[in-house]
């Protein structure tokens, strides 16, 4: 428990103590502003905070991450919410913090049976295609507020052509107030990062709705004192439909705040335990669902603000949440006079950062050129269909078109090793990849062939058929196969590398075995006992002279 605590330094209290101050900073208004994401409240988001920040600090591995509501698992709060009530509903409330509960007991028991490691399963594209198109759907549920026109429903497309067709019905001074809102936010996040933008900007709205008396929409009244505490008053069945929507905000969760956690605990040199984060992320949600509030997970964003304020522990964590419970019970009627257009800007400003439009276009071009293009080209599509998914299908269901793709990745991969065509290297003896060489040469009539990973059922039907294509060249004699970079093998690619190579004998073909590694010997000799291949050649020079001497065969 509190792990980062143990060993305390005096030395590190004066940093803590200014981070601690800084991410309140930063934490209250987007509390606020990601509350009203997940369709609730805005003083939910802060009743989610302290109970947060205090289980995270005891369960976590991680000395810097800041747990808290974050836009990405508060749209997916939404969407889970109300496809079992509506928006509005009496019960909204209480389903919200319900899946709160949901998600911290799916971490929870993950973390416990050591699961961490399935968030590997996630490919880095994947989650990439998926954020940016939950970004832009956050974004495009924003703009109304930000223009003072009324928000539309249905997917990115319908809300996108609906705010199109009422731009006419504009409220001048909404704009104003929304357009410089945004302005100071990205404005200082450029010019004086050391600011905190969001907290600037909710402060001027409230100024100037105060003493300007403007005719904007505000937040409007917002109950002060701390939350109740205890279970919301939901049935066993309510529970039960939650349960498959916190499996899925625990995924989104887990990889967003892992990553921070990792990217924090590089810089730093200590490691994350990814089980440890799994409790860490549980406790964070059970005590926010408890205390009436919604999601949480780790935030990069906050994350970065703690680390850069000279963050050494969990320490600011806790000084947060203490801040936090006094805002809670003095400070909450400040925020009553904050514009909504103002709250829109603050939540644009945080996820349009998302929208890395940049890091797709590096995937297009991987696809499309380049050495690595056949290699890169699943990834670009995998992020593409999980990012539509997301557009097109809303949230729940595009994360779940996401992982489908991260696991039909994998089994593509696993199925289609990449086999190298080498070449002799100029002047030497030594051969490598002609694809990524091309002034190597192929030696004449005995193409020489690398199968770089391990062989074995899912993929040893591929590499038949790319030996087989090798071998039906015209004036073949002897096809090599480099062993030097096959790690294993099992007794299906063993038995296929057997009848392979009585199949191409029969055909005046010979496979020609270079440098195979113990266990790969050891398969072969025992499941494949093929004269052909227990003769190991030590080099593909060896086996390329032994071959020279061989009559061409006509295909």
């Amino acid at each position: 428990m509190f792990a980062s605590l143990r060993g305390y330094q005096k030395a590190w209290l004066r940093g803590d103590l200014i981070a601690g101050l800084t991410v309140w900073a930063v934490l209250v208004p987007e509390s606020l502003a990601y509350a009203s994401i997940a369709g609730v409240s805005p003083v939910v988001g802060l009743y989610a905070a302290p109970g947060a920040l205090l289980l995270y600090a005891a369960l976590g591995s991680s000395r810097h991450l800041i747990a808290g509501p974050m836009s990405a698992t508060a749209a997916l709060s939404a969407a889970t919410v109300a496809s079992i009530v509506p928006l509005g509903d009496s019960k909204f409330v209480a389903m919200t913090a319900g899946l709160a509960i949901a998600t911290g007991l799916a971490a929870l028991i993950a973390g416990l049976l050591r699961l961490g490691f399935l968030a590997s399963f996630i490919s880095e594209p994947v989650i990439k295609g998926f954020i940016v198109g939950l970004a832009l759907t956050i974004i495009i549920g924003q703009v109304p507020k930000l223009f003072g026109v009324p928000k539309g429903e249905g997917d990115f497309f319908e809300q996108a052509w609906d705010f199109l067709s009422h731009l006419g019905d504009t409220d001048l001074l909404t704009l104003v107030v929304g357009l410089g809102s945004l302005a100071v936010v990205l404005g200082l996040r450029r010019v004086a990062p050391v600011v905190p933008g969001s907290l600037a900007a909710v402060l001027l709205g409230i100024a100037a709705v105060a003493a300007l008396d403007l005719n904007v929409d505000i937040v409007g009244h917002i109950d002060g004192g701390l939350p109740s505490l205890g279970l919301p008053d939901l049935s066993l069945h309510q529970f039960g439909q939650l349960a498959s929507g916190g499996v899925a905000v625990m995924l989104v969760g887990f990889a967003e705040g892992l990553g921070a956690a990792k990217t924090y605990a590089a810089r730093e040199h200590y490691e994350i335990d990814t089980n440890r984060e799994l409790l860490g992320l549980g406790g964070a949600n059970l005590a926010a669902g408890l205390s009436s509030g919604m999601v949480v997970n780790g935030s990069l964003s906050k994350t970065a603000v703690n680390g850069g304020a000279g963050a050494h522990s969990q320490l600011s964590g806790l000084i947060v949440a203490a801040l936090t419970i006094v805002t809670l019970l003095v400070l909450t009627g400040l925020f009553e006079q904050l514009p909504e257009a103002t709250l829109a800007a603050v939540v644009i400003a945080a996820v349009i950062e998302l929208v890395d439009v940049g890091a797709l276009i590096k995937l297009y071009h991987d696809a499309t050129r380049g050495l690595n293009r056949v290699a890169a080209r699943p990834d670009f599509i995998a992020a593409v269909a999980a990012m539509l998914g997301v557009l097109v299908f809303d949230t729940l269901p595009g994360l779940f078109i996401g992982i489908s793709m991260s696991l039909g990745l994998l089994l593509y991969r696993a199925s289609r090793p990449y086999v190298a065509t080498l070449g002799r290297v100029p002047g030497s003896e030594q051969y490598g990849d002609i694809f990524r060489h091309p002034e190597n040469r192929a030696p004449e009539g005995v193409p020489v062939l690398r199968v770089e990973g391990g062989v074995y059922f899912a993929n040893a039907d591929a590499i038949r058929g790319h030996i087989m294509r090798a071998a039906s060249a015209d004036g073949v004699r002897a096809v090599v196969l480099d062993a030097g970079t096959i790690p294993f093998v099992d007794v299906t690619a063993a038995r296929m590398l057997g009848e392979l190579a009585g199949d191409l004998r029969r055909r005046g073909i010979e496979v020609l075995i270079v440098r195979d590694v113990g266990q790969v010997r050891d398969l072969l000799g025992r499941e494949a006992p093929d004269p052909a291949l227990q003769h190991v050649y030590p080099s593909v020079q060896a086996a390329v002279d032994a071959a020279a001497g061989r009559p061409r065969v006509s295909a």
